[in-house]
């Protein structure tokens, strides 16, 4: 005979807690792990959902509630795609352009509809972000997440160590002096810069304020994620593992479930 708690409560309805899918198989099936380790995971008190500790016989629904694992949200909607694109230069950063040009969208399959993470100006190349994935997109757009993106500079003329200094340390722009930078010299007229702001062509501008103009700008680290094989027009599907590492990489937050 069923018991009030089996039947999910007063009159008969169902807790949240005993519908949808068991949380172990929602976890495998998005590839955290396999099952066995899934439930290795919830026993060892890893995984929340809505803020709760989980326990093993949790059900879910993916398409409702927030589940993490070591703190980091873990995407279980159905549906929820991320691309990593190698823009090139000419390419702009919209879903559509007024004035004819081709646009990042345009590069990347129809469906699901996506839509560019953060923007890089038409003449800048390189690593760009699209996803269906709101809350993601978010988490690593966002500067009070820290998310850094590094890019390599060809500049005009080659930076003294102490410009080096300022870039590292904040130059002022128009718009506020900028956040310490990552900076390196690569080679003479080529700097390799790590940014976690997402001011409006910033790196370009940080280079002409210390008088070394940009002559080719190429991004190519977002967060944890590079790829030097991904040629110029190129993408590729994120996999399950690479949205985590950008979900911990965005504070220990990034893709609803």
């Amino acid at each position: 005979m069923a018991t009030p708690e089996s039947r999910g409560g007063e009159g008969g309805s169902p807790s949240p807690e005993a519908e949808g899918e068991r949380l172990q198989k929602v976890l495998a099936r998005v590839g955290v792990g396999s099952r066995r380790v899934c439930e290795d995971l919830i026993a060892d008190g890893r995984v929340t959902v809505n803020g709760a500790v989980a326990v093993l016989g949790r059900r879910v629904d993916p398409g409702r509630d927030v589940v993490e694992v070591d703190g980091a949200l873990v995407p279980v909607r159905p549906g929820l795609v991320t691309y990593l694109l190698n823009k090139p230069a000419g390419v702009v950063t919209t879903a559509r352009d007024t004035h004819g040009r081709p646009t990042v969208v345009s590069l990347v399959p129809a469906e699901p509809r996506v839509f560019p993470v953060g923007r890089l100006d038409a003449a800048t190349e390189g690593l760009l972000l699209l996803t269906n994935d709101g809350d993601l997109a978010h988490r690593l757009t966002h500067p009070s997440f820290g998310v850094r993106k590094e890019y390599l500079a060809e500049v005009e003329g080659t930076p003294t160590p102490g410009e080096l200094r300022r870039l590292r340390e904040g130059v002022e722009l128009d718009d506020g002096v900028t956040a310490p930078a990552r900076v390196s010299l690569v080679a003479p007229s080529l700097v390799r810069i790590a940014i976690h702001e997402g001011r409006n062509r910033q790196v370009r501008r940080m280079c002409t304020a210390i008088g070394h103009p940009v002559v080719r700008l190429v991004r190519t680290r977002i967060g944890p994620l590079a790829d030097p094989s991904l040629a110029p027009g190129g993408w590729r599907v994120l996999t399950p593992e690479e949205v985590r590492s950008l979900a911990a990489a965005a504070g220990g937050s990034g893709s609803r479930g």
